[in-house]
């Protein structure tokens, strides 16, 4: 883990105000360990400067809190919500991940652009499932 931590990937605004622990399990911290290993450090390597983790792991109560799906990867530690500077450059950030794909550098299971415009993606959902990779591109 080069570029990102556990605690990167367990932080959360929403669990701090409402004071919501959001501690992961040992099975957790091992698929986010993953995640970083085999999305998120190569990802920022080719990308080449910061990327910002709005969210990684969420527990069951956090998920509930901030209105995730009752089957979210982030449950697991598989999934995290990253942006860069600006939806234009999320947009460069998404199209960068689609190339390093499709070039065989990495896999993921979902790569979603989240909400936006068609100027960029407001974030980028990426996850990872050792094993069960579905590589699916969806814009939502």
């Amino acid at each position: 883990m080069k570029y990102f931590t556990i605690e990167e990937l367990c932080a959360s605004d929403t669990a701090r105000r409402r004071n919501i622990q959001n501690n992961p399990t040992s099975d957790v911290r091992e698929n986010l360990t993953t995640l970083v290993d085999k999305l998120l450090d190569p990802v920022r390597e080719a990308w080449g400067g910061p990327i910002t983790v709005n969210s990684g792991f969420r527990g069951g109560l956090l998920n509930k809190a901030v209105g995730g799906a009752k089957t979210s990867q982030h449950l697991l530690g598989e999934a995290a919500d990253i942006t860069v500077v600006s939806p234009a450059q999320n947009r460069q950030l998404f199209e960068l991940i689609r190339q390093m794909a499709e070039a065989k550098q990495i896999e993921f299971d979902q790569l979603i652009w989240e909400k936006g415009s068609s100027a960029g993606p407001a974030w980028i959902h990426i996850s990872y499932r050792q094993g069960r990779n579905r590589k699916q591109v969806l814009h939502l």
